[in-house]
């Protein structure tokens, strides 16, 4: 499995997402993480909103029922949503969230600690306390974002001692708002909005590994592009440029992202474990620049 450096570790291009294992049970949790863990996908990704804390713990038990040593994977957990009511980045509340996903991951620490979503009541001096006390307890080794535009981030690391290491955003080739606005500079398009803040340009500038989420579905998890109708002109390039390098369409989403040079890692979102390799045959592919334009075009998007 190829990989990328964030940070001071180097991992896999593929980030195992686990927002679906109380889908799988204790079973097919058991089966995912053995599959992906052989396949050199050591690399996983949590909340703790992810079935209210049921995917950690089910993470957590298969970890041990398997025996697998703590150091032969990494992990990555976000906090901050509170399910329906509000979103919470009080240092409070950070510790308190970090700490129960400790407890239901089994393990003492995390590598990686993400804000889940911005808090416009958002305090940075807390933060920063909250993300001292994890590191000062060897609770968290680093710290990052999750859906935060360039000022946001810009705020934030103004008061803490730690660099902010990741941003996870959505995109993909039906959710590529973050490319468009670059593409359609000074334009009176729906495209030229700037939604994200320039958030792939920020990030590259000051080092932050972007992680793609949601690589297979469009606007806010309607649904699955793939064999989507309402896709046909993507899904037919996908399928002309999947054929040509004999793998799946989902491989080719995944190459297409991982060929913008803002993007270190792509966040699966399956316990499927067929659908998991096929993303996987995705890091072994790089298409050429006029495979990733037929796929852009193909979406809908345009060239000025």
């Amino acid at each position: 499995m190829r990989k990328v450096n964030v940070a001071d570790m180097k991992l896999p291009v593929l980030a195992v997402g686990c927002m679906g294992l109380d889908k799988a049970g204790a079973d097919g949790t058991r089966a995912l993480l053995s599959a992906a863990l052989d396949a050199g996908l050591n690399f996983f990704d949590h909340a703790d909103i992810y079935g209210d804390g049921a995917c950690e713990s089910l993470f957590g038990d298969a970890m041990r029922a398997l025996g697998i040593p703590r150091g032969a994977y990494v992990l990555q957990s976000k906090c901050g949503i509170i399910r329906g009511k509000m979103y919470d980045l009080s240092a409070e509340h950070i510790v308190a969230a970090a700490e129960g996903s400790l407890r239901r991951l089994r393990t003492d620490h995390l590598d990686i600690l993400l804000l889940h979503r911005p808090d416009p009541l958002m305090r940075p001096e807390e933060v920063a306390a909250a993300f001292d006390k994890l590191e000062g307890e060897g609770k968290v080794l680093r710290f990052g974002v999750s859906n935060m535009h360039p000022y946001q981030i810009a705020l934030l690391q103004s008061a803490l001692r730690q660099k902010l290491c990741v941003d996870q955003l959505q995109f993909s080739p039906a959710h590529a708002g973050m490319v468009r606005c670059g593409m359609e500079v000074n334009m009176n398009t729906d495209g030229a909005a700037a939604r994200d803040g320039y958030a792939l340009d920020y990030c590259r500038l000051h080092g932050i590994a972007v992680q793609a989420w949601s690589p297979l579905r469009y606007g806010l998890l309607e649904g699955v592009y793939l064999d989507d109708p309402h896709f046909a002109s993507l899904n037919a390039a996908l399928a002309d440029v999947a054929a040509s390098y004999g793998v799946t369409k989902a491989a080719v989403v995944a190459a297409w992202i991982l060929r913008h040079p803002a993007v270190a890692q792509v966040v699966t979102g399956t316990s499927n474990v067929k659908h998991l390799f096929e993303m996987a045959e995705g890091a072994r592919v790089e298409l050429r620049r006029e495979e990733w334009y037929k796929i852009y075009l193909s979406a809908g998007n345009m060239l000025p």
